[in-house]
C-alpha cells in the first residue's frame, strides 16, 4: 500500500510553474499536507563549456531552491531527479494525494500537435491532478487585476 502524504508540483523555472507553487503551498497550508517541488533535469551531451552532468544536475537543484523561495515557501521540500519531466513528475505523483502543475496557456494545435506535460501527467497519473492556469490579468477601472494564490 502506498502512504500519499504529500502534495507534489512540477517546477521548471517559468512563471506558469512559479504560480502553480503558489497555489500548491497555499493548498498545503489549507489541508496541513507537506509539500514537494520536483525539478526534472536531463543530461542532453557535453556542452560548450566541457561542464558534464553534474553541473546540470547542481543548476536544476540551484533553480529549484530559488523557485521555492521567491514563493516565500519555506518547508517546502525539493526533488531533483534525472529525466523526462512527464516520467519523473508520475513517478512523484505515486506517494502523493495531489499533482499539482502550471499552464502555459498554449493553444490548441500546439497542444494537439505537441502535447504537454500538465496534459500527459493528467491523462496518466494515479492521484488527482490540478493543473493551476495562468493569472489573469484584466483591466478593470484602469487597473490591472491579477489573480493570486
Amino acid at each position: 500500500m502506498t502512504i500519499r502524504d504529500r502534495i507534489v508540483v512540477g517546477v521548471d523555472g517559468t512563471e506558469a510553474a512559479r504560480h502553480a507553487l503558489r497555489w500548491a503551498v497555499a493548498e498545503g497550508l489549507r489541508t496541513g499536507v507537506p509539500v514537494e517541488a520536483v525539478t526534472a533535469w536531463t543530461w542532453d551531451g557535453v556542452p560548450p563549456t566541457g561542464a558534464g552532468p553534474g553541473v546540470e544536475r547542481e543548476l536544476a537543484r540551484l533553480l529549484c531552491r530559488h523557485e521555492v523561495a521567491q514563493v516565500d515557501a519555506a518547508g517546502t521540500a525539493m526533488s531533483v531527479v534525472a529525466g523526462d519531466p512527464v516520467t519523473v513528475l508520475l513517478a512523484a505523483a505515486r506517494r502523493a494525494r495531489l499533482l499539482v502543475l502550471g499552464s502555459h496557456g498554449h493553444g490548441r494545435l500546439r497542444r494537439a500537435l505537441l502535447g504537454s506535460t500538465s496534459g500527459r501527467c493528467v491523462r496518466r497519473a494515479g492521484c488527482p491532478v490540478v493543473v493551476v492556469p495562468p493569472p489573469r490579468h484584466t483591466i478593470d477601472s484602469g487597473r490591472s487585476v491579477t489573480r493570486r494564490y
